[in-house]
């Protein structure tokens, strides 16, 4: 899907409430003060109309992490991937690329997001770590004068041109060079959803430093960190999410300030 089309695909979304299987969803406008403070966080509690939540655990466990994630996706699927019945999969967080929060679950509960092979354990880590997923495709590939994405090179997401909606990294992360970015909505959004996060676990507001933060930890130190990590950090070479064409320095100066 090309860029210029995402904000009508999401607005679809929004207007028409189903996702990319046609499932209808509820969705409700709220706001919470961020404890302690005169902030205020908006968000949209987004539910599946049918009743289904077997995507998620009624399980309450104590938060000590939050783990950033970004989706490869477009939120319709994005939705689909995160709200499929009996698989139990899914964040408690989703952020729309116009940087609207969708709240698909009560943030106390957990699902598995770290996936198999996770350092320190899936179960383990999934359950102590609250997931938030961005949408937005991941790393693009280039074909002539165009970018595409992983679906294929039918899927073209912007030429070259468009340099508002692709970073070009000076070394290659994970062996891609050219990500799309994400929206100024979307940093924003994340950096109030953080604030209220680590204010309402208790969670520090504290990130890996720039010489860790690329990089798949081990069992003794990542899953031991408290503070806000990424997939990455999880996940020896198989994700992308989140590496160096995010601008960490915009979110750490948001969330510490």
């Amino acid at each position: 899907m090309r860029a210029t089309r995402i904000p009508q695909h999401e607005s679809s979304f929004f207007t028409n409430k189903k996702d990319s299987d046609g499932i209808l969803f509820e969705l409700n406008e709220q706001s919470i003060r961020i404890r302690n403070t005169e902030e205020v966080m908006n968000f949209v509690k987004c539910r599946r109309a049918d009743g289904v939540t077997s995507y998620k655990y009624d399980e309450q466990v104590e938060k000590t992490q939050i783990v950033l994630h970004f989706t490869a996706g477009y939120l319709k699927g994005d939705l689909r991937a995160l709200t499929k019945e009996d698989r139990e999969v899914s964040t408690a967080f989703l952020i729309a690329r116009n940087g609207t929060i969708l709240n698909l679950f009560p943030w106390k509960d957990w699902s598995y997001h770290l996936g198999p092979g996770a350092v320190g354990g899936n179960t383990k880590g999934s359950k102590k770590t609250i997931g938030i997923e961005l949408s937005n495709i991941g790393y693009l590939k280039k074909v002539g004068d165009e970018f595409v994405s992983h679906f294929g090179t039918s899927d073209v997401y912007c030429s070259m041109d468009e340099t508002e909606y692709y970073t070009k990294l000076d070394t290659p992360f994970r062996e891609a060079e050219y990500y799309a970015t994400h929206t100024d909505e979307q940093y924003e959004s994340l950096i109030v959803l953080l604030r209220f996060l680590t204010n309402q676990f208790d969670i520090p507001r504290e990130f890996l430093p720039e010489e860790t933060r690329y990089v798949t930890g081990t069992a003794s130190d990542v899953p031991l960190f408290k503070g806000i990590t990424s997939h990455i950090n999880y996940r020896v070479s198989d994700k992308w999410d989140i590496g160096p064409a995010f601008d960490w320095n915009r979110v750490i100066s948001g969330v510490q300030k």
